[in-house]
């Protein structure tokens, strides 16, 4: 066995040894920290299931064109085949010219006020394309922006209107709610260090005459300052177990009355808990986050120990 494994290993034992002497204090601190933890782990399992959701939701979005009211038919009889080709460039698309007489009837039959409409004398409505997008999903659903701008551009073309805004807003919600859990993510990552600065300041305080013997028969720093290490490490570990798993739990009832909301728009989603690979990554994190408050509580008051 290499000195550098045996070293390490030495460490390790000294590390799960001083937890052992106080497990109430180590047990105390794995919950402060994992309280820190619960709240961000929550919000990346939260957008974990909504990212492929938003995704994946189906828009077909319809596009509306109102020709001028002064327009020719023959003019915007013309435009089909434009618009056609515009449309062409986002996949398949349905377009359907609405005759101005047609949308006056549709209008009286829908609106219930042919009496009203009977008196403007004179049709009121323009001609109109409407397009249908098919096949469009949420992250794709920027692309109709620029359809919309070579239709504005179209001779005798007055208002160009699209129904897609929500998915617009839904993707910019899911962005500023990405930058609201990254900020409190990181707010609460300094919690973390901070809290596990000071229960390594404590350890160093109580193993000062220890640490100083150590010194005196030769000891070398990073001989001294790995035990502190690895303790910080399995803190920050333990603590984002235990808070990964409240975040599992929260989820039995949570999806209870998800389940009861779901069925009302016929449909069976559910929250699901992270996969392995979000699970190891979540917990490096945390035993990152325990080492560099154990490092930077190390190297700030260990150097006082003569």
């Amino acid at each position: 066995m290499s000195p550098w494994i045996r070293q390490h290993r030495f460490a390790l034992r000294a590390a799960l040894s001083s937890v052992r002497k106080a497990p109430g204090s180590f047990l105390f601190n794995v919950l402060v920290v994992a309280l820190a933890l619960t709240l961000p782990f929550a919000g990346i399992t939260l957008l974990d299931n909504v990212r492929p959701l938003s995704q994946q939701l189906s828009v077909d979005p319809e596009i509306s064109l109102f020709m001028k009211l002064d327009a020719p038919r023959q003019q915007a009889s013309a435009l089909a085949p434009q618009i056609r080709s515009i449309a062409a460039g986002a996949g398949k698309a349905k377009v359907d010219f609405v005759a101005r007489e047609d949308a006056l009837v549709s209008l009286k039959q829908k609106s219930g006020l042919s009496d009203v409409l009977d008196t403007l004398g004179e049709n009121p409505l323009p001609d109109s394309y409407v397009l249908k997008l098919e096949g469009f999903t949420g992250s794709a659903a920027g692309g109709v922006d620029a359809i919309v701008e070579q239709l504005r551009a179209l001779p005798g073309v007055e208002t160009v209107q699209v129904d897609s805004a929500w998915v617009k807003r839904l993707a910019a919600l899911l962005a500023i709610l990405r930058l609201a859990l990254l900020l409190l993510a990181v707010t609460l990552g300094i919690v973390v260090i901070a809290v596990v600065f000071n229960t390594i300041r404590l350890q160093v305080l109580t193993q000062k005459e220890e640490i100083a013997v150590s010194k005196l028969l030769g000891a070398t720093d990073n001989f001294i300052h790995r035990p502190f290490y690895y303790t910080g490490a399995l803190l920050g570990l333990c603590s984002g177990a235990v808070a990964l798993g409240a975040v599992m739990l929260g989820l039995v009832p949570l999806n209870g009355a998800i389940a009861e909301f779901a069925r009302l728009y016929a449909s069976e989603f559910q929250l699901a808990p992270l996969g392995g690979l979000e699970i190891g990554g979540l917990l490096a994190i945390s035993a990152g986050l325990g080492l560099i408050g154990a490092m930077l509580s190390v190297q700030r008051h260990l150097a006082r120990v003569q």
